[in-house]
């Protein structure tokens, strides 16, 4: 993601909404990092948009754990820690289990057909390895199989995990070896819940989850287990 990716143009109506979804996008593809320290005038700069707007979205960002204000230096891009992360990956594999599980159960052809396209897209990605894409295609995948679950308050819980899970994605996708499991992986979750196998898809599921914690966890403990890093 580029510097001039997050220009917005001018409708008042969704401004807010369009600047929630640009800093959190630029959040997700790394252009900002953890840690990273987010200057209201620059912001300002960047987008194009007054700093009544940039202060309502980094509100809402703040809410969702992508930002964190920091006393006396203001707000910064969340640093999750190995504490967090276990929780958040404990919970998604709880919630995600269950979308897979419901989404074989009820299996909607719309739905499975627009899963099958989503695995092809992030296999497609995971070969080029370019950062933007496997974030977009991965959240793609994640969207649909939310949508096929058919559960509105599963859907809106697993939405605000993955706010905070684009923060660890990339730490965990970067690792050597991992992106062609996480493409075989989804591909096992798409056929168990094309094949109508509710207990497999949930299984498959969780696996996944699972192995992305431990990839993730282990980058974020470090080799000599050190101390969870902390907002600068």
């Amino acid at each position: 993601m580029q510097d001039t990716d997050l220009l917005i143009a001018r409708h008042p109506a969704t401004l807010r909404l369009l600047v929630e979804e640009k800093l959190r996008a630029a959040i997700a593809s790394g252009l900002f990092k953890p840690g990273q320290r987010l200057i209201e005038r620059e912001l300002c700069e960047l987008t194009g948009v007054g700093r009544t707007s940039i202060r309502e979205a980094i509100r809402q960002l703040e809410a969702e754990g992508l930002i964190t204000v920091v006393p006396h230096r203001g707000p910064a891009v969340s640093v999750v820690t190995a504490a967090e992360a276990r929780e958040i990956y404990a919970v998604r594999a709880l919630l995600e289990g269950y979308a897979g599980r419901e989404f074989a159960r009820r299996r909607p052809p719309a739905e499975i057909d627009a899963l099958a396209r989503d695995v092809e897209r992030f296999a497609r990605a995971a070969e080029g390895n370019d950062r933007r894409s496997l974030i977009e295609a991965k959240t793609a995948f994640y969207a649909t199989l939310m949508r096929g679950c058919g559960n509105a308050i599963a859907m809106q819980m697993l939405t605000t995990l993955h706010n905070r899970v684009t923060l660890l994605r990339l730490t965990s996708m970067s690792q050597p070896g991992r992106l062609r499991q996480s493409v075989a992986e989804i591909r096992t979750i798409a056929e168990a819940i094309a094949s109508g196998d509710p207990a497999a898809a949930e299984r498959a599921c969780i696996v996944h989850i699972e192995r992305a914690a431990t990839v993730a966890i282990g980058v974020l403990e470090g080799p000599s287990d050190e101390k969870p890093r902390k907002v600068p």
